[in-house]
């Protein structure tokens, strides 16, 4: 077997969501929970020093997947062509507990009702048999992502397995390569506090006798938790309704 996985380049991806609408739209999947490319934005920092998580996250048919021993029907398999993770539907009982195991919530169901069948990236098996690439990778413009026999992918972009906010790569060992994104850099000076003084005005056309906007300049650079919708990265969502706000704006 020649295991087959992927690449993600971190540094290119602007959260486009290109990849996960064109796979839905491969596999004629509903608007909904039910997506076998997420991709997560999360709000990181606070002001001035802010900057926007962006991680598009799939299934990494790893080499030691940890749902295929977790499932306790042998519905979940990694098939010997390709190295690909699948999942026999009719086997499967939505019992969940393959998606305890996945670090990555690689497992994703249509709704939270109990005996919800689990559904994965299948690597687009039907593409590749055809000498197509997976629809993600060829849908990506800036292309962030890459797709190919792993070895080859190691050569070529090196062999780190994991990122700041994934799980560790030796859990289940990922059929992935990842490049981070770059350090946030100032491209162009401007003072922060100058910004809050901006902001709390009203504006010259303001009626005079409404208060400012904010008074306490320190509650909007460290905001209580819980303030910000996405203020963190929520990779293993307990619910549809949570997983949708994770990676909400690709409907």
């Amino acid at each position: 077997m020649t295991q087959y996985g992927f690449f993600f380049d971190q540094s290119r991806c602007t959260g486009c969501r290109a990849c996960s609408i064109s796979c839905k739209a491969w596999y004629d999947i509903a608007p909904g929970p039910l997506k076998y490319m997420r991709v997560y934005q999360w709000e990181q920092g606070t002001f001035p020093n802010v900057r926007l998580g962006l991680l598009a996250v799939n299934c990494y048919h790893c080499e030691k997947p940890a749902c295929v021993d977790a499932c306790p029907h042998q519905a979940i398999f990694k098939e010997d062509k390709y190295g690909a993770v699948l999942i026999d539907e009719e086997r499967c009982e939505g019992e969940r507990d393959c998606w305890e195991a996945c670090p990555y919530g690689a497992i994703v169901y249509a709704s939270d009702n109990k005996g919800e069948k689990a559904h994965k990236c299948t690597m687009c098996v039907d593409r590749i048999e055809t000498g197509e690439i997976p629809i993600c990778v060829h849908s990506c413009s800036l292309r962030a992502l890459d797709f190919g026999p792993i070895d080859e992918l190691r050569k070529r972009y090196g062999d780190r397995n994991s990122l700041d906010d994934l799980p560790d790569g030796s859990l289940t060992q990922p059929s992935a390569v990842f490049k981070p994104r770059d350090e946030k850099k100032q491209l162009i000076p401007w003072d922060g506090n100058k910004a809050l003084d901006l902001w709390q005005q009203r504006g010259p056309y303001a009626p005079g006798d409404l208060p400012p906007t904010f008074t306490d300049k320190q509650a909007v650079m460290n905001p209580a938790s819980g303030t910000r919708g996405r203020e963190q990265l929520v990779l293993k969502a307990k619910t549809a309704e949570e997983l949708m706000i994770a990676t909400r704006d690709d409907e």
